[in-house]
C-alpha cells in the first residue's frame, strides 16, 4: 500500500501551469504553437518556463520590465534591450539588480558600486575600469575587496596591506611589487608572511630571518644568500639550520670552484 502510494505520488506531475483561456496570448502565441503551457509560459510563476518563452520572444521582454512577479522582471531584464535597463538600476529585488550588474555599459557601473547587495558590487568590482577600481577599496564586505585587490594595478595595492581581512591581504601579498612587501613582514597571518618571504627580494630578507615562524624563516633560508645563511646555521629549529647549512655548503662550495 505504502510502496503504491509512493509510487503514485511520484507520477504526479508539478509543473506550473498557467490558465491560458484568459491569456493575451491566447489568440496569437499560442495559437501559432509558439509559447506551449507547461514548457514555454511567461505567465507561469516558473523561471525555467519564463526563460524559455523570452528566448523565443525577446522583443516582448520590455512589457514586463515592471512586472510584480520579481523573478519574470529579473529573467525579462536579460534580454531588454541596453536602453531599457537603466529604471531598473532602483529595483527592489536583488536577483534584478544582480542581472543589471552584468549587463548595463560600462560607464553606468558606478551608480551600483554602493548597492547593498554583495553579489551586485562584488560583479561591479569584477567590471569597473581599473581607474575606478580604487574607489571601492574601502567597501565593507571582504569578498568585494578581494576582487579589488586581484585587479587594481599592482602600483596602488599599498593601501589595502593593512586590510582587516587575511583573504584580502594574501592576494595583495601575491601581487604587489616585491620592493613594498617590507610593508608586510610582520603581517600577524603566518601563511601571508611565507608568501612575502618567498616573493621579497633577496636582499631584503634579513628582516624576516628571525621570524617567530619557522615556516617562515625556512622560506628565507630556501632563498638567502651565504651571508645571510651563515647567521641562520644555528637557528632554534632543526629543518630551518639544516636547510641554511645545506645551502651555505653548497653556494660556499660554487663560489670556491668559480675562484679556481
Amino acid at each position: 500500500m505504502v510502496a503504491s502510494s509512493l509510487a503514485e505520488h511520484d507520477s504526479v506531475d508539478l509543473t506550473p501551469l498557467a490558465d491560458c483561456s484568459t491569456c493575451t496570448y491566447r489568440d496569437s502565441l499560442l495559437a501559432a504553437g509558439t509559447c506551449k503551457p507547461g514548457d514555454r509560459c511567461v505567465v507561469a510563476e516558473s523561471g525555467r518556463q519564463i526563460d524559455r518563452f523570452f528566448k523565443v520572444h525577446p522583443g516582448f521582454a520590455p512589457n514586463y520590465a515592471n512586472d510584480p512577479f520579481w523573478e519574470r522582471r529579473a529573467i525579462a531584464a536579460r534580454y531588454l534591450p541596453t536602453n531599457h535597463l537603466r529604471p531598473l538600476l532602483t529595483d527592489p529585488d536583488e536577483a534584478v539588480r544582480r542581472v543589471l550588474a552584468y549587463r548595463i555599459p560600462v560607464d553606468w557601473l558606478l551608480e551600483l558600486s554602493q548597492d547593498s547587495d554583495r553579489e551586485v558590487r562584488v560583479t561591479v568590482a569584477d567590471r569597473l575600469p581599473e581607474t575606478q577600481l580604487e574607489l571601492m577599496a574601502n567597501d565593507p564586505d571582504y569578498l568585494v575587496r578581494t576582487y579589488v585587490a586581484k585587479r587594481l594595478p599592482a602600483g596602488r595595492l599599498f593601501r589595502l596591506v593593512a586590510d582587516p581581512d587575511n583573504e584580502v591581504r594574501r592576494t595583495v601579498a601575491e601581487r604587489i611589487p616585491s620592493v613594498s612587501l617590507g610593508l608586510m613582514a610582520e603581517d600577524h597571518e603566518v601563511n601571508i608572511r611565507r608568501i612575502v618571504a618567498q616573493r621579497m627580494d633577496v636582499d631584503d630578507l634579513v628582516m624576516m630571518s628571525k621570524d617567530e615562524d619557522w615556516t617562515v624563516r625556512y622560506e628565507v633560508a630556501l632563498r638567502a644568500e651565504p651571508e645571510l645563511l651563515k647567521q641562520m646555521l644555528d637557528d632554534a629549529d632543526e629543518e630551518v639550520s639544516f636547510t641554511a647549512r645545506e645551502r651555505w655548503e653548497a653556494l660556499t662550495m660554487e663560489t670556491a670552484h668559480a675562484a679556481n
